[in-house]
């Protein structure tokens, strides 16, 4: 009896990749090849820069495919060559029909959310900035449209109420390993089968559009609850934004870091700043949060208490 092809061509490119190749690796999985953007300049010094999958595959003494077109005839000759059985895509680019219909098993790919919420970019990032109290990861199979293949499997995890988008990032990381090789397994074992997603036309569920300067801007005319789930929805990377205006005028760009709901009324018009000794409230449309840590222009992340020792005017500024 011919033996079975278990071969499989891992894709990614940041850490959150990183964790689902080393789980691969470390069961056992035959991983005859990674795929991994071209090193790019990166720093201040412009030096080429490789991605964090391409660094743990040299570790790995993996062989290593960087095209620059996902389409090049080169390339696509180079996965012929491979001929795995199974494509594994996480964090990647979008990929072209001619590469995800490869496989005779498919590409699978993982999600950071409980697809089908939070198809896009961002799914992590929307799920905080949203408020959810769980969110999750999922394996699915590619087809053309953006995160809307047939669902494999899914695991969930609560969100607490002042986690950030890294906090759950680092979680979800290690949960989607794991979930990925039991995926892995359930499809060579031809014991897993794809589910269509549904969703219901009368109540859509939320999407994870790529992140930019508008809805990275944090303004202050919301409850209190909303304004820390946007912060830290965007902590530690990539920040939500605002911009001080002291009482003379003058305008400070500053990025928000970290947050606490503070029990009290608010005071003062939203987006009025509050001082008390080394600490710093802002006022929102219900009541006060306290800014815990946060990033002046030119300057370094620092506490809220380092930030008030080292700049004047601050009290009655207000973030707009």
């Amino acid at each position: 009896m011919m033996e079975q092809n278990r071969r499989v061509v891992f894709m990614g490119t940041p850490d959150f990749a990183v964790a689902t190749l080393n789980a691969l690796v470390a069961d056992g999985l035959e991983v005859c090849a990674v795929v991994t953007p071209p090193d790019r300049p990166a720093g201040r010094g412009r030096q080429l820069r490789a991605s964090a999958v391409k660094a743990r595959a040299l570790e790995l003494g993996l062989p290593i495919l960087q095209p620059e077109k996902l389409k090049d005839p080169s390339f696509i000759a180079a996965l012929e060559a491979l001929d795995a059985a199974l494509y594994v895509v996480v964090a990647f680019r979008m990929l072209p029909e001619v590469v995800w219909t490869k496989p005779s098993l498919g590409t699978v790919n993982l999600h950071g959310s409980l697809l089908p919420a939070y198809r896009g970019a961002a799914p992590i990032n929307w799920a905080v900035i949203n408020g959810e109290t769980r969110t999750g990861v999922t394996t699915f199979l590619i087809r053309h449209e953006i995160d809307t293949g047939d669902l494999l499997l899914q695991e969930d995890i609560p969100i607490a109420t002042d986690d950030t988008a890294g906090d759950v990032h680092d979680r979800l990381m290690t949960l989607g390993a794991q979930l990925m090789v039991r995926t892995v397994h359930g499809l060579f074992e031809a014991s897993l089968r794809g589910t269509p997603q549904v969703i219901d036309p009368n109540a859509p569920p939320p999407t994870a559009p790529k992140l930019n300067n508008a809805n990275m801007h944090v303004t202050f005319d919301r409850p209190a609850a909303r304004v820390h789930d946007h912060v830290r929805g965007l902590s530690p990377y990539p920040g939500a934004w605002c911009m001080a205006t002291d009482a003379n005028g003058v305008p400070t760009h500053l990025k928000l870091l970290r947050t606490a709901l503070a029990e009290r009324l608010v005071s003062q018009a939203p987006g009025t700043l509050i001082v008390e000794g080394e600490r710093l409230f802002a006022n929102c449309s219900d009541g006060l949060i306290e800014i815990l840590e946060l990033q002046a222009e030119g300057r370094k992340r620092m506490l809220a208490a380092d930030f008030l020792r080292g700049t004047r005017h601050v009290e009655g500024s207000t973030l707009s």
